[in-house]
């Protein structure tokens, strides 16, 4: 049976994204059979996906955006909050919480960037949504640096939690791709080779969504603290060296045998001291 939990935000926020980014996209391709917009340069024959939001279907590009980013930040807001309650694995540390706070923060300026840019068209305010587009790109970006960050001390200090390594390494797979396709971006975009940079926007947006949908992984762990009782458990705080603890705890185990064979055997050996005295007898030839 499924269970809804915390881990439906991010799924709404990548299903409304990739909605979003399909719905502009085919528009583009099937209904206006690759159009030319005003906003294009002229040696540009595939549209950014600015170009498409800013003419008929703003109105979709704008509220995509926003539906996608309230959701996204309920998910960061949601992590916090569960690691807070104990409901996923704790942050121990302060530096472990400063990652988690820098995560928020960025993630909210990317937010912003997102937002303001589908506002502020590439037709009518070609500085402005570059400015903002530059935000959003650089906030979650820099979002995911902190959130893979404090994954990898998560990861170390709860080596029991599978998925906090998972969901690491799908992170920080995501900065790093984003990150190469982000510089050949802006490099295509400020040289004047348009047609390969739209490619690109349009393969970073779709990334995105991706990431957004990691954060599933995160999240539905909490399905099972629902129950306060169980709380406890993602709590708990194993030895990072398991294998020694167990070979420890064997050790101690062995030694209490040993012990206790000792005890039996030297009980067995003693002379036995009867109420005649005769005992005594043994003592007084000492």
């Amino acid at each position: 049976m499924l269970r809804l939990s915390y881990w439906v935000f991010p799924i709404i926020s990548g299903v409304v994204w990739l909605g979003t980014l399909l719905g502009l996209l085919l528009y583009w391709i099937i209904d206006t059979k690759r159009m030319r917009y005003t906003s294009m340069a002229d040696s540009q024959n595939i549209a950014y996906i600015s170009d498409v939001g800013a003419a008929r279907l703003k109105p979709l590009f704008i509220t995509g955006c926003v539906i996608t980013t309230i959701f996204l930040d309920i998910s960061f807001g949601a992590d916090r909050w569960l690691r807070h309650r104990g409901r996923l694995v704790p942050n121990t540390s302060r530096g472990e919480k400063i990652l988690s706070g820098l995560t928020i923060v960025f993630a909210f300026v990317g937010t912003v960037g997102l937002v303001f840019l589908s506002i502020f068209d590439t037709a009518r305010h070609p500085k402005l949504h570059d400015v903002f587009l530059l935000l959003f790109i650089a906030g979650y970006v820099l979002s995911a640096i902190f959130i893979c960050w404090e994954y990898q001390r998560l990861g170390i200090r709860y080596r029991e939690h599978r998925v906090l390594r998972i969901s690491f390494w799908i992170k920080l797979t995501f900065v790093v791709v984003e990150i190469l396709l982000a510089i050949a971006f802006v490099a295509c975009t400020f040289t004047g080779r348009y047609n390969p940079g739209a490619v690109l926007e349009w393969v970073i947006a779709f990334i995105f969504s991706f990431y957004v949908f990691s954060f599933y992984i995160d999240l539905y762990p909490a399905v099972n603290t629902k129950d306060p009782r169980n709380v406890h458990k993602m709590t708990q705080h194993k030895s990072r060296y398991p294998a020694a603890a167990d070979l420890g705890a064997a050790e101690m185990e062995e030694g209490s045998a040993s012990s206790d064979r000792n005890l039996n055997g030297a009980v067995a050996a003693a002379p036995a001291v009867h109420n005649n005295g005769r005992g005594y007898g043994h003592s007084n030839n000492f």
